[in-house]
């Protein structure tokens, strides 16, 4: 198993653990970590679920979904900007034979 696959499963098992001790099934915990998709964002769940300490399973959902949108909000933001910097550089460059060399 390569490194980055064993911390995506180590932190979703704790993500998993997070949850069932809170009293929620496990399968609610595989589904959360299964959306949040990434180690990262299974972490700052964990950070909520030990500080919040949420009592219903919509409020875990409701987390879930806002940590989401964020990284949705992030990734379009960055196509935004990457998109602006080659627009940038087709003004000041121009457009012609020798834009490849």
């Amino acid at each position: 198993m390569s490194d980055n696959k064993k911390i995506w499963a180590d932190t979703k098992d704790a993500l998993v653990k997070d949850i069932t001790s809170l009293g929620f099934p496990a399968q609610l915990g595989e589904l959360v970590a299964k959306n949040l998709g990434s180690p990262k964002a299974m972490e700052r769940m964990r950070a909520y679920l030990q500080y919040v300490k949420p009592k219903t399973a919509e409020l875990i959902v409701d987390e879930m979904l806002a940590i989401c949108e964020e990284i949705d909000a992030w990734r379009k933001r960055k196509e935004a900007r990457e998109a602006n910097e080659k627009y940038n550089e087709m003004l000041y460059y121009g457009i012609g034979d020798d834009w490849d060399e």
